[in-house]
């Protein structure tokens, strides 16, 4: 044993005065308190997701999850640890869980663990704050990377000086005296239930040497991908012990979707609905807007979770971010709260916010500011826990996607894909990478022992087939029958842009004679434009006790100004009931943004054109019932100026099968005429190319990120890559940023807690907004101009001279 011969200074520390997080005065919980805390959180994780999927094929994964939670942090017993936790107190400068390997070699011994065993308990504890190897050498710049355990600890290590007796200028500090280091064994052997280790004198440096050398070596070289994903699941399941164990929150049981979901219907149930409740495995479902789909999907969630192992969470994802407090208020309405609570407890995944947290979360903190870096981590992973305790969420596919980069950071996000019900609503097709890369996670949210249901009114043969080629089991395809939805609409083609004069005056007149108008364009520029040309008009038509007669509605809102949008929509233009009679009056315009979560319902539309499927959608918002008075309403498509930010081909393939159907004597747009006009678009070479360049991304996301020959190599510059690949950025407007400091800080402040200031972006729109990096705050800045009623200012929009 170390520090057991000759001088140096030492201190009189017993295990009782060994902290895991912080100095007595700030959090007094002991090392041995935090370490059970962790061990039992393992038991709670165990129980959600079972032995689900790939899980099954290795009886001891949470055997050694246990273990691991054990040892984890048994490093922290050394004297530079504990010293560094006090205030003005100089880092230590050594990685505690390198020294915690030390107890797993004794404790394996002590246990006559197998040497798996003895490997997985180590490397996790090893791993769950810094990768063991860099991606390709070295910390890439600019994208974060910490120094890898390969890079930390090498040749050049003096081993004893920094485990056993370190010099300082009062002599030799002994890091771990033999009355702590006796202490620490007796506790570990009555919490493992071994007998006590042999001390054959080895000391506590050279077997963290020895131990981290059998892994460094042994994770260097490729592994079988069952292998590596099982490695990485057992990491998330520690890093998730750890920090639920540490922001000392229990994961929720209780599962706001019932069992007789189905049965608690308060109408009698549509053929397709119970379709889709008795499917038994993967669906997909195809119906027409308005007629159930969501019902159908919570139906057929249910049926699954009750034939699967643990208590499975439910996941429903939408295709953009700027729809998931709809859908989330959506699912409140329709789900039942816990016990003793007044409403169901949904999670929402805030894209870029929530990957703030779990980074802060799962980095090890500042030494140089131990105190406040320990109460900005303590915050950091009380915020991160709440996107992980409740069993329904809800999400994008980015944000999901997330979890597969795997490490500290992303491995519990992906643990937690285990075991659940995926439900995919209004899956669109606009690109295929996108596309392809979402088949991609539905194989492996498949090995993770998780089910998928695609819900959408506009899915092509070719979607349907690379979806089922994408997963293992059979899928279950099922459709509402001809006539679940009566005809709604008359079409009308118009070559002119909605935005030149004879469409404005249209959607002028239609606001004079009262009618409630949906007007949607492709671009935010546009939207606004439109908007402040006609708002006027709409207030003139509306009564003067209406307080939202227009509405403006795009993804360059702040989230809070955003809801409060949504919020007067549903409000202002809610689905008709039956035997509604009258127009509504009321303008909105929007972009894409209006297409997925909102039950709205206009007397007329009129869009730009877009992907068939953008257009099906929007047809969807105007007479979303077809309990109009008038019987089918007129909804107008106009052929648009530019194809941005579609792909030229979509669009251009959109317009040639409108003119198709509607050169064919088509007037209407039936559910026959939907599936009519995606047969047409994608029977063209454009839909060729899409097919082919779906299976391409598909693989080739399969093979760069999900799969995981190198499970414990730094994968930070792949997270850069994925981020600036399929997602975008959220910003502060600059007259923001003392309100973000307020509630970011101070012993209640949080990440969440703020969401709903930030305005999301896309990578490429930075550098218009002039967005700068508040390093103090870790949160982009824009000064460009916003209006809570316009959103942010488009950096080319052209000023309005009034």
């Amino acid at each position: 044993m170390n520090g057991a011969r000759g001088q140096g200074t030492s201190t009189a520390r017993g295990l009782r005065d060994v902290r895991a997080k912080s100095a007595p005065v700030r959090d007094p919980e002991r090392l041995t308190a935090h370490s059970r805390t962790v061990h039992d959180t393992v038991a709670q994780i165990e129980a959600r997701i079972a032995n689900a999927g790939v899980l099954a094929t290795e009886p001891a994964f949470w055997s050694r999850v246990r273990r691991a939670a054990l040892l984890h942090d048994t490093g922290k017993v050394a004297e530079g640890f504990q010293r560094q936790l006090l205030p003005g107190e100089p880092p230590w400068g050594e990685r505690h869980e390198v020294l915690s390997l030390a107890y797993v070699d004794l404790m394996a011994a002590a246990g006559d663990w197998t040497d798996d065993d003895r490997l997985m308990v180590a490397t996790l504890v090893a791993t769950h704050h810094r990768a063991l190897h860099s991606a390709s050498g070295g910390p890439v710049a600019g994208t974060g990377a910490k120094p890898s355990l390969a890079q930390t600890y090498n040749a050049e290590t003096r081993w004893e000086h920094a485990f056993g007796r370190t010099p300082g200028p009062d002599g030799e500090l002994v890091q771990v005296t033999r009355r702590l280091h006796r202490e620490l064994t007796a506790w570990l052997s009555g919490a493992l239930a071994v007998d006590p280790p042999h001390d054959d004198g080895t000391p506590l440096a050279e077997r963290a040497r020895r131990l981290l050398a059998t892994l460094l070596d042994t994770w260097r070289r490729q592994v079988p991908p069952d292998r590596g994903l099982l490695a990485v699941l057992a990491q998330g399941a520690l890093t998730l012990a750890d920090h639920a164990g540490s922001a000392h929150v229990d994961l929720q049981t209780h599962l706001p979707l019932p069992g007789d979901y189905f049965a608690r219907l308060p109408y009698p149930p549509h053929p397709h609905q119970r379709d889709a409740a008795d499917v038994d495995g993967h669906l997909v479902l195809i119906a027409p807007t308005g007629s159930g789909k969501t019902e159908a999907g919570l139906a057929w969630a249910a049926r699954q979770i009750a034939d699967m192992p643990g208590l499975p969470r439910l996941v429903w994802v939408l295709p953009y971010r700027v729809s998931l407090n709809a859908a989330r208020r959506r699912l409140a309405a329709d789900l039942v709260p816990a016990p003793g609570e007044d409403a169901p407890d949904i999670g929402l995944l805030h894209g870029t916010v929530a990957h703030t947290l779990l980074l802060e979360a799962a980095e090890d903190c500042d030494p140089s500011a131990p105190t406040a870096a320990m109460a900005r981590q303590a915050r950091a992973r009380a915020g991160a826990m709440r996107l992980f305790t409740q069993r329904v969420r809800v999400a994008t596919p980015h944000q999901l996607l997330r979890g597969a980069i795997a490490g500290p950071t992303h491995s519990s996000a992906l643990l937690e894909q285990a075991n659940s019900v995926f439900v995919l609503d209004e899956l669109h097709a606009y690109e295929p990478e996108t596309f392809g890369r979402l088949c991609a996670s539905m194989g492996l949210w498949e090995r993770l022992g998780s089910r998928v249901a695609v819900l959408s009114a506009t899915l092509a043969p070719p979607l349907t087939e690379v979806i089922d080629e994408s997963l293992s089991h059979p899928v279950a395809l099922r459709r509402a029958p001809q006539g679940t939805s009566p005809v709604r609409h008359r079409l009308t083609l118009d070559p002119e842009p909605l935005t030149a004069p004879a469409g404005v005056d249209r959607l002028r007149t239609w606001l004079h004679e009262g009618h409630s108008v949906l007007a949607v364009v492709n671009t935010v520029a546009a939207a606004r434009s439109l908007y402040r040309e006609l708002a006027p008009d709409a207030r003139a038509a509306a009564s003067p006790d209406d307080p939202h007669p227009a509405l403006l509605l795009h993804s360059r809102f702040k989230h809070r100004d955003r809801d409060a949008v949504e919020r007067n929509l549903l409000a202002r233009h809610p689905e008709r009931r039956p035997g509604e009679r009258g127009a509504r009056g009321g303008l909105t315009v929007a972009t894409q943004a209006v297409e997925v979560s909102l039950q709205l319902d206009f007397d007329r539309g009129a869009v730009e054109n877009a992907p068939i499927e953008a257009v099906a959608q929007r047809a969807g918002r105007v007479n979303r019932r077809g309990l109009h008075p008038d019987g089918p309403v007129e909804f107008r498509v106009h052929r648009s100026e530019g194809h941005l930010p579609y792909e030229d081909g979509a669009v251009n393939a959109s317009w040639l099968a409108l003119t198709t159907l509607v050169g064919a004597g088509a007037d209407t747009l039936s559910e026959e005429d939907v599936e009519r006009l995606l047969a047409l678009a994608y029977d063209t070479e454009w839909g060729a190319s899409w097919k082919a360049r779906t299976r391409r991304a598909r693989d080739g996301f399969t093979a760069a990120f999900l799969s995981f020959p190198d499970p414990f190599h730094d994968r930070t510059e792949f997270a850069r890559r994925l981020d600036e690949q399929f997602d975008g950025a959220e910003v502060l407007h600059v007259d923001d940023v003392e309100e973000y400091r307020t509630l970011t800080t101070g012993p209640d402040g949080h990440a969440l807690r703020a969401a709903g200031l930030l305005i999301p972006l896309s990578y490429v729109q930075l550098k218009q907004y002039d967005v700068h990096l508040d390093r103090t705050l870790g949160v982009r800045v824009t000064k460009a101009e916003y209006d809570p009623e316009t959103g942010l200012r488009p950096p080319d929009e052209p000023e309005t001279i009034l």
